[in-house]
This record gives structure tokens, sequence and C-alpha cells, in this order.
């Protein structure tokens, strides 16, 4: 299944990038202000049909059709949870720093997931108990503890909170600005060590680059060290989160 996945996610790569490589990127704005283009229709409509056609059936749930009663989706066991273009302000930025991501989620966990970074050709591989790969090779967490903490954060969505967090560690940081999942990513790969994000994020936006750190051997908790769970709660918003080795 990890070839077809990979595959679907490189197709929506393809329809993101036609539109990023034009000028029409016909710009709305969703009902919390949040950017909704094209592509992130594209990618979606991508993602869901190629889902489907897979040999196993799951539930989907898309950052573009989240709007199923939790009644339902609160006995999901398995469904998949994709973010068809996570970034859109990266993408709209033209800065490359976007994503596609692919979930599989399991009684709340994240056990696969696919991220793609088409305008980078980065293709993030993460399966529980398999490891994790970046464009075929493998990739671990960074478990040596350097004297200059290398702290990844967004490059859309400053907070203060995370800079007053940072400074009660103590301990010298320098920041790496990245935008969307690929966040998370550089701390799978070694490349960064760690993550705190002390702001909104939805379920989708994480769920997929999670499964990759989780395979390279990191984790991802709450700021109270409690795994970060998935479909816990009618709201798809996550707490406050910490991503490290």
């Amino acid at each position: 299944m990890l070839k077809e996945l990979e595959q679907i996610a490189r197709d929506a790569g393809a329809a993101i990038m036609n539109i990023y490589q034009s000028d029409d990127f016909d710009v709305q704005l969703k009902g919390d202000d949040s950017p909704l283009t094209k592509a992130d229709l594209a990618a979606h409509q991508v993602i869901v049909d190629g889902l489907r056609k897979l040999n196993v059936q799951y539930p989907i749930i898309s950052e573009e059709s989240a709007d199923i009663d939790w009644e339902l989706r609160k006995h999901w066991h398995r469904y998949w949870l994709v973010d068809p273009l996570d970034g859109t302000k990266e993408f709209i930025k033209r800065n490359g720093e976007f994503t596609v991501n692919i979930a599989l989620i399991e009684r709340g966990q994240p056990i696969l997931g696919v991220v793609y970074a088409p305008d980078l050709d980065a293709m993030y591989i993460g399966e529980r108990d398999k490891g994790a790969r970046l464009n075929g090779e493998a990739i671990t967490v960074c478990h040596e503890s350097p004297q200059t903490l290398r702290v990844v954060g967004s490059r859309s969505h400053a907070s203060q909170e995370t800079t007053d967090w940072l400074e009660q560690l103590g301990k010298p940081y320098e920041m790496v600005p990245m935008g969307s999942s690929l966040k998370i990513c550089l701390v799978a790969e070694g490349k960064a060590d760690i993550y705190p994000r002390l702001g909104p994020t939805s379920e989708w936006d994480t769920a997929a680059a999670h499964a990759v750190l989780t395979a390279a051997g990191g984790s991802v908790t709450t700021v109270d060290g409690e795994p970060l769970l998935y479909n816990q709660k009618e709201s798809f918003l996550n707490p406050y989160f910490i991503a490290r080795p």
C-alpha cells in the first residue's frame, strides 16, 4: 500500500504544481480567515479519488471535507486523515515550503504517514515499527544533546508563548524557520532538536508528519507530556504540543 500512497501524494503534488506555476491561485478566505486556493481543492480531489481506489476502504477526513458528524466518527477505529495542501500561506508566498499530507490513524494514533513537498521533491514516509525514510533513505532523529538547541519554528505563525517557553528552558537556542508539516519532518531527519508548537493547529496539520517522526524514533506530546492523540473529541483542534527526539 505504501507504493500506492506515495503515488497518490505525487499525483496530488503534480496537481498543486500545475497551479503553483501559473499566476491564478484564486485565493479565498475560509470561515476562520485561513486561505484556500484552487490547489487545495485540486489536491483534495486527487487524494480522495486515489484513496477510494485502494484495496482497503477506510473513512476519509480531509481539511477540505471535515464536516463529518462526531457521533459517527467517534466510533471509527481506522481512518485516513488528510491535509491536501499544508502551508497554503507558504504556497501563496511561493517559498516552496508546502506539503501534501496523508496519514492512517488507528485508535487515535498515526501509524502510517506520507508527507510530500512537491516543489522540493522531498518524500517523507513513516510506518509504525518499520522506520522512516526521506526519498528512500532511512532517517532517524538526533539523539545527541547539543550545546545550542536547534529549534524549528513556524515561518508564518510566530508565537510569543513559544518564545517564553524556550526562554524558561535556560539553554542557548537558535531558530530554524520552516513552513508546514516540514517542521516536524526536520526533527525526524535530525536537522532540528525540538519543535514546540504553542499555537493553534488542527489534527490534519500534524498527523502524517507525526507518523514520520514516531517512525524515526521521536515523539509528539502535549506540553504536559501526554501523547498527542487524534479523533478523541468533537473539535479537530490540537492542544499545544512538543515534537522532539
